[in-house]
């Protein structure tokens, strides 16, 4: 990197610092107000509960009543943090949620969570201090920067002010009285505000990330909390996984034996007969023959019909777009594909045949159950910043009827259930009356689960 791409490089990140100067400001300056009412509102219920512990009932319901108020407080503390343009802090899983119910079960729930007594720590000492100490930091440091940079004027609007300003009394000690030593007043203490206005983005910057680690240890979720939460969401991919691949195994099960599987088994019964009739009926046996050589093209087409309904050859060889293009010009609704993928974007084969089965799916549905008279197929990256996460969408929009709902074992709950097992999900809007809009959410990530199941593949 060149001296001037450097040069570039931090102009770009000073810059992109001043702009979160303003939320910033507003975080800390309010820090304080909202740390003193939770202080002293927590504090006065929590030893208020201590103090009637004796009556027994009293003692507790104040307790949970502190615990629950420190939550509310830490609560808006990570909210005015996301305000003030810090990345989300993931929020703990609360006992009482993941409990069974019964007021015994809830109430040792609130006590006995390490997440209440952290909340309650965070509200009644340390937020308090913390806050008491950032607040006092930026109201000096601005309020001196202020005063340093519009010093000058005040010097010529105030010339009998009295005194002068502290920083320079010491620097210009022995000048005498008189203009000379006013300018050259004015320019020190400019500059030197000029010096603070500088460093401002970095002061409220350090102190927005000081009550944001703070709140990181003490008011986010344990580390094995995300990976209980990781490991629930893993077995609920498995469990969608497989129950995708039974569904689509039904049902080509199904297709196979409603559809080739009768023709060949047709096209066996007139090979048979024209072998009988071959001696003493030649012409019924050609006859025989060329149904038999119908049967077995019809036969074809029906397995090369179901091939596509999976993974196309031109879903291999040119990518999502072109098979969706290809699936456009054979739907019997007209359809117009529109991407926002990058130029040589090579997407992993998983993602690519079931994104491609969805919009399938959702195509032959608009075709057959919608009514609908033109069809959108949308595809697109999406980038989502706070967990630096990237996905698919492909999002299919008719013009139909609408009323579409997920039944359980039926079309759009099976693409849920697929979806679901690589991580994913599927949103569907259709209001009565339409239109009806189904999006497909893939992760792009560069491995899956085991039980992940791709759909089948014929190869005709």
């Amino acid at each position: 990197m060149t001296s001037t791409d450097r040069a570039a490089t931090v102009r770009t990140t000073y810059l992109s610092l001043w702009r979160t100067v303003p939320r910033e400001l507003g975080f800390l300056v309010l820090t304080l107000p909202v740390a003193v009412i939770g202080f002293s509102t927590v504090i006065t219920l929590f030893f208020a509960g201590i103090g009637t512990i004796p009556v027994f009932l009293i003692g507790l319901a104040v307790l949970v009543v502190a615990l629950y108020v420190s939550r509310f407080f830490g609560e808006f503390e990570l909210i005015r943090l996301g305000w003030a343009g810090r990345p989300a802090i993931r929020r703990p899983l609360w006992a009482e949620a993941t409990r069974g119910h019964g007021f015994w079960k809830w109430l040792g729930s609130v006590l006995g969570g390490a997440h209440y007594w952290l909340y309650l720590l965070h509200t009644m000492v340390v937020n308090f201090a913390v806050s008491l100490a950032t607040w006092l930091v930026t109201v000096i440091w601005v309020s001196v920067t202020f005063s340093a940079v519009t010093f000058w004027f005040w010097q010529i609007s105030l010339p009998d002010r009295g005194g002068e300003w502290y920083v320079t009394s010491g620097l210009l000690e022995g000048l005498a009285p008189g203009v000379g030593r006013d300018v050259l007043e004015a320019a020190v203490v400019f500059v030197i505000g000029v010096i603070m206005l500088a460093a401002l983005p970095f002061v409220t910057r350090g102190l927005v990330l000081l009550h944001d680690v703070i709140a990181r240890v003490t008011l986010g979720a344990f580390a094995s909390e995300a990976l209980r939460a990781q490991v629930g969401d893993l077995e609920a991919s498995r469990g969608a996984a497989i129950s995708a691949e039974g569904h689509s195994l039904r049902r080509l099960e199904r297709d196979i034996h409603d559809g080739p599987q009768q023709r060949l088994v047709r096209l066996q019964m007139d090979l048979a007969a024209a072998d009988r009739q071959l001696d003493a009926d030649p012409v019924k046996a050609r006859q025989l023959i060329a149904e038999a050589m119908a049967q077995s093209k019809d036969a074809l087409e029906e397995l090369r019909a179901l091939s596509r309904g999976f993974a196309p050859p031109i879903l291999l060889d040119r990518g999502l777009v072109a098979a969706l293009e290809s699936a456009a010009v054979r739907s019997t609704v007209p359809v117009r594909v529109t991407s926002g993928l990058p130029e040589g974007l090579e997407l992993p084969q998983e993602i690519e045949r079931n994104a491609y089965f969805v919009a399938s799916e959702a195509l032959a549905n608009a075709a057959k159950h919608a009514g609908a008279s033109s069809v959108e197929v949308g595809v697109a990256l999406r980038r989502v910043l706070e967990t630096d996460d990237t996905w698919l969408d492909v999002s299919v929009t008719d013009d139909g009827r609408g009323g579409a709902a997920e039944v359980a074992g039926h079309g759009l709950a099976g693409l849920d259930e697929r979806l679901r097992g690589l991580g994913g999900t599927l949103e569907l809007d259709s209001p009565v009356g339409g239109p009806t809009v189904v999006t497909a959410h893939l992760p792009l990530v560069s491995s899956y689960p085991a039980s992940t199941v791709a759909p089948p593949t014929l190869e005709v």
